[in-house]
């Protein structure tokens, strides 16, 4: 995985790993069942903490795309049918927006307007 994270970026760390992850599901360089690398070791990979990871990692599992099980580590959910594709679809327009300057907030505040 050739995964980077930009200390001077605004978006958080965790944001930016979890940025990472959907767009390797979204390439399809990650698969259904496919493992991560444990969070201590992403994180010396990237230089950052293992917290920061294991928050993107946990995120990501509270959005349905990653699945956690005890001895086999975290490993890409199934993500067929119509979530997975808003999902995917909401983070090609997050990557946009941060591409064209836009705060999270101005896109919270620019979707509830559009909605």
């Amino acid at each position: 995985m050739l995964w980077q994270v930009d200390p001077a970026d605004r978006a958080p760390l965790q944001d930016q790993i979890a940025g990472c992850v959907r767009r390797a599901v979204a390439e399809n360089a990650l698969a259904h069942g496919d493992r991560l690398p444990p969070a201590a070791e992403l994180g010396v990979a990237l230089g950052v903490d293992r917290n920061t990871v294991l928050a993107a990692y946990r995120s990501l599992r509270d959005e349905g795309l990653l699945e956690f099980r005890r001895g086999r580590g975290v490993r890409v959910a199934d993500v067929t049918g119509g979530a997975a594709a808003i999902h995917q679809a909401a983070a090609r327009l997050i990557d946009l927006a941060r591409a064209e300057g836009y705060t999270r907030a101005e896109l919270i505040t620019l979707i509830e307007r559009m909605a």
